[in-house]
């Protein structure tokens, strides 16, 4: 068992996806210095219950992913710009503190295991065609520009898509807490097979009338200024 410190949001983040953040509350300041000074990560578990800012109250999901600081930006007044990367997923196992910030014991969830490697290949193929599809897309709808490679490793493969899905955050929850990445892929698979029409769809009228905003985009949860299906977050926290 681990301990780590904690940050709640409104986002989900995946083992290998970007997370930028502004860090202004004093608590979180505190939190990141803590992290810095000691070399160490911090935990992400997407928000159950209560307010993303200031809230001590504030329930967590159990599973979330821990963010290793990279660049640094350090600002007046004590506050940061900071990216990081996700790395490991793990399960919550208690609440150790609540002030200044969460401090939680987890235990590091194992990798998943590729159960079937001709299985897993057949559909790694095809979620491919299809992906690169939804992103094709996804591109043309925002009028954004994606530079993203498609990963070989399977895994890796399932996190990126779960990052990239135009779908509620709850959704994402489930993707990160699966443990089989056949089951993952599969899921995904439907998710965008669901998700290509409604965009198709939305692209067409977007073409009659082109006042038809981004934010539109299947999910509801499409967040053009904060680019979040290439994998970039923007928290006021």
């Amino acid at each position: 068992m681990s301990r780590l410190r904690l940050f709640p949001l409104n986002a989900v983040l995946f083992p290998g996806a970007a997370l930028n953040l502004h860090i202004f509350e004093p608590r979180y300041k505190q939190m990141v210095s803590e992290c810095l000074e000691g070399g160490e990560a911090f935990g992400v578990c997407l928000i159950r219950d209560g307010d993303e800012a200031g809230d001590p109250d504030v329930m967590p999901y159990e599973v979330g992913t821990t963010a290793e600081i990279g660049d640094v930006t350090q600002l007046e007044n004590g506050r940061y710009y900071i990216s990081t990367v996700g790395k490991r997923r793990f399960r919550v196992e208690r609440v150790v503190a609540r002030e200044p910030f969460l401090v939680v014991d987890v235990a590091y969830l194992p990798e998943d295991e590729v159960e079937d490697a001709r299985t897993i290949a057949g559909l790694v193929g095809e979620i491919r065609d299809v992906f690169n599809d939804y992103l094709r897309l996804l591109v043309e709808f925002s009028g954004m520009k994606a530079d993203i490679e498609f990963p070989d490793n399977p895994v890796d493969a399932s996190f990126l898509i779960g990052d990239a899905l135009q779908v509620a955050d709850s959704m994402k929850q489930r993707l990160l807490e699966l443990s089989s990445t056949e089951q993952r892929l599969t899921v995904e698979l439907g998710f965008l097979r669901r998700l290509l029409p409604q965009l198709r769809s939305l692209l067409e009228r977007k073409r009659e009338s082109p006042q038809t905003q981004a934010n539109a985009a299947p999910g509801g949860a499409f967040r053009a200024t904060q680019e979040k299906f290439f994998g970039k977050h923007f928290s006021l926290n």
